[in-house]
């Protein structure tokens, strides 16, 4: 007999954690091209209670309702152009950012320093991406890039990373998401 893949309250769990990066994304701070959003929370979040493969399928679900058209991105915009424009990068840097944080998170539940190792490794990888794609699109070097994109945004994320570790250590135990 075929191993379940899902069960359903890993399914309700999933999509439960893709509305909450719905509902966190679209309430955004304009610092230059980039904003502050509390999107990052909400992906550090899925990757830390559901792990590597359920967090990365809940941000995935976010991208594309996102790119259908629903207001989901920062600043209630959506549609396709959106993953097209400076802060697509940054979107798409989610996965990686939710795979490498459900990674760490997986290696040893005992152990919390490696949560906190794989959020911080995960926004480098969300950094590394969007500022790139930034970089493409605006022509700007590494230095202007990185000025704009990742210097004003380092101690929110750290603040985020914080609330996070302690937030999605408690809701990981409480919900029990078995792993496959």
């Amino acid at each position: 007999m075929a191993k379940k893949q899902f069960s359903v309250k890993t399914m309700v769990i999933t999509a439960v954690f893709a509305a909450l990066i719905c509902v966190a994304a679209p309430f955004a701070i304009q610092v230059g091209a980039i904003p502050i959003t509390l999107a990052t929370f909400a992906v550090y979040l899925a990757g830390a209670v559901l792990g590597a493969k359920r967090g990365a399928a809940a941000v995935a679900v976010y991208i594309l309702l996102g790119a259908v058209g629903l207001p989901v991105f920062s600043n209630f915009n959506g549609g396709f152009a959106a993953l097209l424009g400076p802060t697509g990068g940054y979107i798409i840097g989610y996965i990686p950012l939710a795979v490498i944080t459900g990674i760490f998170a997986d290696m040893n539940t005992k152990k919390h320093l490696s949560m906190i190792i794989g959020m911080i490794l995960g926004t480098l990888a969300l950094y590394a991406v969007g500022t790139a794609w930034f970089m493409i699109l605006t022509g700007k070097d590494l230095m202007s890039a990185l000025a704009l994109c990742v210097l004003p945004f380092l101690i929110g994320d750290g603040i985020k990373i914080a609330c996070a570790f302690v937030c999605g250590g408690a809701l990981r135990s409480k919900l029990k998401v078995i792993r496959e």
